[in-house]
């Protein structure tokens, strides 16, 4: 069973917005949809591109290396057949806690 780990307030990650953040080691995209928050891994598995400094439309990341998209509520990539590792996330007490 997964633990969830805070991975950042939820009021630092504005919508349309990702960051990336440091969870138990593991670098996580952390991007906000209209209020609600996903997580991938934050590295790009087409070439390791930094995801959270992708640019978010609507519920798509475009990696800002080679502009590799990804759907972020999936990991699903629109762009290949590569999948991004996708977290569950949920908010409590305003804070974004991620499973890892």
């Amino acid at each position: 069973m997964a633990t969830f780990v805070r991975a950042a307030a939820a009021a630092d990650v504005a919508p349309g917005t990702g960051v990336t953040v440091e969870v138990n080691g593991r670098q996580i995209a952390l991007f906000n949809v209209d209020g609600t928050f996903h997580a991938l891994a934050g590295e790009c598995p087409h070439r390791g591109g930094p995801l959270g400094d992708g640019e978010l439309e609507g519920c798509v990341v475009t990696c800002p290396w080679h502009s590799w998209q990804f759907d972020v509520t999936s990991g699903e990539s629109l762009t290949d057949d590569l999948k991004a590792e996708r977290y569950e996330v949920r908010v409590e007490g305003g804070e974004v806690l991620v499973a890892v």
